[in-house]
């Protein structure tokens, strides 16, 4: 099946750049291009893309007002953050509206490629160390909006505690599975729960959620 992807950047080398190495992958599909976060709403809502890249600091609507417009509206829409840089705290505030992770602008045509068909499954893109570093340096320092309720902790159990824990530390289904010696279906059933008990949209809104909640040790 081809991943439909929508690239929002202010800049056309930007955009034009990537269209040019998505559209070489057999698996991958550029369906359109938006130049700011108002228009990408907009594009979003007309063609329905599987994947959408985000720029951050664009005019008119930033990355961030544009993600949490987004999946809002759509919440089948991934959204993946283009920074040029790793520790960027707009980078984290999408990851906590709803974007399930981000790359840096200069990534490979395969790190590009990789990471679009890893969100495109269903994963966050947590595993790179830069993304973990990302979120225990914001979860530690940031003015948190919304600090996770102790009570939301308590009503996991002792298993998706520990569930949640592991996908923080960027573990996919299948390697918190072999670690904790049980099926993959066992651990999707303990994620979709995971995320019902704590109102959270995806994986990454998870991992952000075990580090400002402390469950995760920064560092």
């Amino acid at each position: 099946m081809t991943i439909r992807v929508l690239i929002v950047d202010d800049q056309m080398m930007v955009r034009e750049g990537f269209s040019v190495l998505l559209n070489a992958m057999p698996d991958i599909e550029v369906v359109g291009e938006a130049v700011n976060g108002r228009e990408a709403v907009a594009r979003v809502a007309e063609l329905r893309p599987d994947i959408v890249l985000m720029d951050i600091r664009m005019p008119e609507m930033n990355g961030i007002d544009a993600t949490r417009e987004i999946v809002a509206v759509d919440g089948d829409a991934k959204v993946l953050v283009l920074t040029t840089f790793d520790l960027d705290e707009y980078v984290y505030q999408a990851l906590r509206v709803g974007a399930s992770g981000f790359l840096l602008k200069d990534a490979s045509a395969r790190q590009l490629a990789e990471g679009v068909r890893v969100v495109a499954a269903g994963e966050a893109l947590l595993a790179p160390t830069v993304t973990k570093r990302l979120i225990t340096e914001f979860a530690r320092t940031a003015d948190r909006a919304r600090p996770p309720a102790l009570a939301q902790v308590g009503d996991l159990t002792e298993r998706e505690t520990e569930v949640l824990v592991l996908i923080a530390q960027g573990m996919s289904n299948g390697e918190i599975a072999s670690h904790l010696v049980v099926a993959e279906s066992t651990i999707k059933t303990h994620v979709s729960r995971i995320l019902v008990k704590l109102g959270l949209r995806d994986r990454t809104q998870a991992a952000v959620f075990a580090y400002e909640a402390r469950l995760v040790t920064p560092g």
